[in-house]
């Protein structure tokens, strides 16, 4: 065959390969341009709030609320996009677009300006739940008693919202506290280890959970509030709203509504009406990080800097028992004594191969549920201060003792010639100069044991970050969040201003 012939050949087969790259990325469009039409429709809710919305043994997000709305976008040809949120930030993915929809068990009382609404479609009450032996029988008894919310709640705004009674509000006066936490689940823990009294939360949850967790509870007969629940749009969203109402009402005349309810138990809690109006009073919105009613700077800045107060308790009394008993590990895991070495080893490798919050946990739950010692609510600082100082004593253990082998062992050898002991060569000789090794690294652990303090929330301590969380939640803002960074960030930068100081009073060579 000529060179040209081949030539052309090579032509003619580049020329098909292109031809057939070009029409196979045109059919692979084709499917994209058609899934393109199709809507997904976002629904947040809080994955730990059972029966509306929660993470099933199986992996699946479940309820009663996402089998509603898993419903209404078969009707519409929708995509269902089930998004867990946490609930303190629930007002910021609305506004940022992330969510098209609150949908979970969300409480419209006092909430009615900053959402645009669907109508009431489940009736709903604040309960209180006690331990079965509890001698807890009226709301009047929980006088002098610790009491559990979850923040930003219908049960917190029961008892301290604008809307409260009352009758509610001097019974939450006369509480020895009132404590939120992030979930149930740590509710129902301070509840069961007596770190709690009573539990005030919906009567769906409430039924829900007495149900899961056995004989232990009771729930009082009289209730401490009621309201309505409904599915809070982006203000102003009216087009979507709407879309979805109508598809409820429909679901409603054709039975499906009232299946679902009663596939989750809530049949006689269903209140959806088609004569009920929309409640729609302000369709002005609110900006990703502004808020509708305003910033109290005043009032923001006083609670930030009680959270700034009790952010760096923590931070001070962990230094204070985290680095002496970090010395001591120290020494243990250097021992010729191998039983201790390498029960230091096991120590060490479990306080950092395991979460700190999850240390937390088991320091402020652990005795009640492995020895069944009953818990008071002043523990609950206690096992903090615990939980964070064995912890951090793990890595600061690890960071003496490479200071103390980095010291060369010619200069022990050397004081034991010139008659020294083993504690003299240690404090006058190994000790200034391992403190001199371990600046750096200790400098970092301590810059991140100021932002560590944040972990606090999990035994429902309120420090800053959680104070930030919950003030942004309610003024719809990222403001304070915000704040709170700089606040941290002041912090940081004295302490690590400090401890470049103190390094250089050690470079005593320079």
């Amino acid at each position: 065959m000529s060179n040209y012939s081949k030539t052309g050949l090579k032509r003619f087969i580049g020329t098909m390969l292109i031809l057939s790259l070009l029409m196979g990325m045109m059919i692979s469009l084709m499917p994209l341009e058609a899934s393109a039409e199709v809507k997904t429709f976002t629904v947040g809710f809080d994955a730990e709030f059972p029966p509306y919305g929660y993470r099933a043994e199986n992996g699946e997000y479940v309820g009663f609320d996402l089998d509603l709305a898993q419903e209404v976008c078969k009707r519409n040809g929708w995509t269902l996009n089930k998004k867990p949120i946490n609930w303190d930030s629930k007002d910021m993915e609305l506004e940022s677009g992330a969510i098209d929809c609150i949908w979970n068990g969300f409480t419209i009382d006092g909430r009615e300006d900053k959402y645009t609404w669907s109508t009431p479609y489940i009736d709903n009450s604040q309960v209180v739940i006690v331990k079965k032996e509890s001698a807890i029988n009226k709301l009047n008894d929980l006088k002098g008693k610790n009491v559990v919310v979850q923040a930003d709640s219908s049960a917190l705004a029961a008892f301290k919202g604008e809307d409260a009674t009352d009758e509610n509000k001097a019974l939450a006066g006369s509480f020895a506290s009132l404590q939120q936490v992030q979930d149930y689940n740590t509710a129902f823990l301070n509840l069961e280890s007596g770190m709690a009294d009573a539990v005030c939360m919906d009567i769906g949850v409430a039924n829900y959970q007495i149900q899961s967790r056995g004989d232990a509870f009771r729930m009082l007969d009289e209730k401490v509030s009621s309201e309505k629940y409904g599915i809070g749009f982006k203000l102003g969203n009216k087009e979507l709203r709407n879309k979805v109402q109508e598809t409820l009402l429909a679901m409603k005349a054709d039975g499906t509504f009232d299946t679902i309810a009663e596939k989750w138990g809530l049949e006689t809690s269903v209140c959806l009406d088609p004569d009920d109006k929309y409640i729609d009073k302000d369709e002005t919105p609110v900006l990703p990080g502004q808020s509708g009613n305003g910033i109290d700077w005043g009032a923001m800045l006083a609670q930030l800097g009680e959270g700034m107060g009790r952010s760096i308790l923590i931070f001070v009394l962990t230094l204070l028992f985290s680095m002496p008993l970090g010395l001591l590990v120290a020494f243990v895991r250097m021992s010729r004594f191998k039983p201790l070495q390498w029960i230091a080893r096991i120590y060490i490798s479990i306080m950092r191969g395991t979460p700190l919050m999850l240390q937390l946990l088991v320091v402020c739950f652990g005795p009640y549920y492995l020895f069944h010692i009953t818990l008071t609510e002043n523990y609950r600082f206690i096992a903090l201060i615990i939980g964070f100082s064995v912890n951090y004593a793990a890595y600061f253990a690890e960071i003496y003792r490479a200071g103390i082998q980095a010291v060369p062992v010619g200069q022990r050898e050397a004081a034991s010639i010139l008659g020294y002991s083993g504690g003299q060569t240690f404090r006058k000789i190994i000790f200034p100069q391992m403190v001199k090794n371990v600046l750096p690294p200790v400098t970092n652990e301590i810059i991140t044991l100021v932002k560590d303090t944040s972990l606090a929330y999990v035994l429902t301590y309120l420090e800053l970050f959680s104070m930030a969380k919950q003030l942004s939640a309610a003024a719809t803002s990222l403001v304070p969040l915000f704040v709170a960074g700089l606040f941290y960030y002041i912090f940081n930068f004295i302490v690590a201003f400090v401890m470049e100081l103190i390094e250089k009073k050690f470079n005593y060579y320079k």
